[in-house]
Formats: structure tokens, C-alpha cells, sequence
């Protein structure tokens, strides 16, 4: 967790050195360039000392006057050290010595990394929570007058805020309901921050670490209740399948030749897939019953012979005409 630290540190002094505004823009410096070179002229060719003496006057108040605020960035100025206005974007002059820019405002949303350490839960278990706000200034009188050094209350409020939610929140709830407790850092963090015409559109916990010992346990106990559910889930369909095998064998009961039809196709399951000889005691020889197959044969021959005979006889009685 070092490193955030650090990082934020650095964001810290880079947030103040961009808030002193810049010290110099390239007009200001073209424009001063110019008015020393009239002026420089105006001596050696002119021989007028008072000439380029106001000239080069004239070029250092231009110079130290002019200044250019981007898009996205408003000037607080100071006259003689009360407010006077918000200026920018754009081209702007002040009053040397009179007049001074002593912040810039950045009206662009920012981001800012914080992050609890070891901070306890409700149900004291030891956490270190990471996360990121969104920000942005709504007012930036507000931000220039009221707080000093803005972006670093900001830092501290959201780290003391999310402090305040873990000791209020179980570990339970802190894992699995992320997006209610970015929503509550939003409306706590911006309810102090709106006093300093900062607003909060969003935070996001990015990580909650929990104890190694701890992890293990959790991942022992969650292991546990799969196989529970799964050991739950295999004897329901035991149960299922028993209760089909019921209903089957009342209707092979009341049907045997269905049943050994069953019983050959499982038997032709069983080796369909792999050349194999199995050896199965039955009464499929005994179901053929040769004997008795060739003398309904015999008897089938004899009943049409006498069938044939006894047309022939009917033929020969029938009346001559």
C-alpha cells in the first residue's frame, strides 16, 4: 500500500503547482520581445534614450499584464489582496503589483485515489480498501475562498469518510454489495464537499483485501457448501430416478415381453460401442421353440391339401345342364 501513498502525494504537489497557474505564456513573452526590440531600435537608430526607455517600460508591464487561461481553467484575481473577479478563458489583463493570480481553477472532472488501511468492519475483521472518486468544481469562488488547498481536503475527506462506512459496514455486506456502498460514499463525500463548491459525481471501491488466514477459511467454507448443495442435488435425483424405476417395473409387470425387449437393447448398449462377446444366460432357444414351429408348418400344409381337395369334389357333384 505503499505506493498509492506515494502516488497520491505526488498527485497532491502537482494539483498545488497547477493551481499557482503558469508562470509565463508564449504571448506574453512575443509581445514583450517586440516592444524590447522597438525599443532597442528606437535608441540606436533614433538616439531617443526617453523613447526607448518608455518603450521598454511599456514592454515589461505588457509582459508581467498579459495573461491566457485555457478553456477549461478559471483566474481567481486579487486586487490588493481582496477579490475582484473570475477571469477566463481566454486573454486577460491584470494591474502589476496591484493585481495578483494566486489560483487557478481547473473546471475539468477529476480523479483522486484514496484508500483505508487496516481499517476494522463491523464485525471486526481487519480490511485494506482501495477506491477512486470523481470530482469536479461547480463553483470556483467557492474553492479559491473558502478551503485552503482544496484537492487536498478533498483527498482527506473521502479517506476519513470511507473509514467512517467500513467500521459501519460487515464484511458480508462489504463484498457483496459494491454499488450501495458507492452510492453512500457519493452522498457522504459530497455532503461535505459542497460547502467548497466541489461536487462528487461518482466513487468506485476498486479492491477489498481481507487476511490471508481469512481468505482460506471463507474458501474452505465456500467449498463446503458446494459440495453440500451438490451431495443435496444428487440425492434429489436419486430419489427422481428411483421413483421412474417404480413406475417401470409396474409396467413390465403387467408386460414381460416389453421387458426383455428392455433388456436386449441395454444388453446392446452395453457393447455397441466396442467389438465384444457376451455370454448371457437365457430361454431364447426355449421362446424359439423349433419343434413346434415345423408342426404348425405341417399342419398349415395339410389344411390347404384338404382345402384343395374339397373344392375339387364340390366341382364334380355341381348338376350337369
Amino acid at each position: 500500500m505503499a505506493e498509492p501513498e506515494v502516488t497520491s502525494k505526488r498527485s497532491s504537489a502537482e494539483d498545488w503547482m497547477t493551481a499557482r497557474g503558469p508562470r509565463s505564456n508564449g504571448l506574453a513573452i512575443l509581445l514583450f520581445l517586440m516592444l524590447a526590440g522597438v525599443a532597442a531600435y528606437t535608441y540606436f537608430i533614433w538616439n531617443s534614450l526617453w523613447l526607448a526607455v518608455l518603450l521598454g517600460v511599456l514592454a515589461v508591464i505588457a509582459g508581467w499584464s498579459l495573461r491566457v487561461a485555457k478553456q477549461w481553467e478559471r483566474v481567481v484575481v486579487l486586487r490588493l489582496g481582496k477579490y475582484h473577479r473570475l477571469a477566463g478563458p481566454g486573454i486577460f489583463f491584470i494591474i502589476p503589483v496591484i493585481d495578483e493570480v494566486p489560483i487557478w481553477i481547473d473546471l475539468r472532472i477529476r480523479t483522486t485515489f484514496f484508500a483505508a488501511e487496516k481499517t476494522l468492519t463491523r464485525d471486526n475483521v481487519p480490511v485494506n480498501v482501495d477506491a477512486v472518486m470523481f470530482w469536479v468544481v461547480n463553483e470556483p469562488i467557492k474553492a479559491a475562498l473558502e478551503v485552503e488547498e482544496y484537492q487536498k481536503a478533498i483527498f482527506w475527506a473521502a479517506q476519513t469518510t470511507l473509514r467512517d462506512v467500513i467500521g459501519k459496514t460487515e464484511l458480508s455486506a462489504m463484498l457483496t454489495g459494491r454499488e450501495q456502498l458507492d452510492e453512500e460514499l457519493k452522498q457522504m463525500i459530497d455532503h461535505r464537499t459542497e460547502s467548497w463548491g466541489v461536487s462528487v459525481t461518482s466513487v468506485e471501491i476498486r479492491d477489498v483485501m481481507i487476511p490471508t488466514e481469512l481468505q482460506d477459511a471463507m474458501s474452505r467454507e465456500a467449498q463446503a457448501d458446494r459440495e453440500r448443495r451438490a451431495r443435496v442435488i444428487l440425492a434429489m435425483a436419486e430419489v427422481e430416478i428411483a421413483d421412474k424405476f417404480t413406475e417401470a417395473a409396474k409396467s413390465y409387470r403387467k408386460n414381460p415381453e416389453a421387458f426383455s425387449l428392455r433388456a436386449m437393447n441395454i444388453l446392446y448398449e452395453g457393447i455397441k460401442q466396442k467389438t465384444a462377446l457376451v455370454i448371457v444366460p437365457s430361454n431364447m432357444v426355449d421362446s424359439l421353440n423349433p419343434g413346434g414351429i415345423l408342426g404348425y408348418v405341417q399342419r398349415m400344409k395339410e389344411a390347404d391339401k384338404w382345402a384343395e381337395s374339397k373344392d375339387e369334389e364340390d366341382l364334380m357333384v355341381q348338376p350337369q345342364d
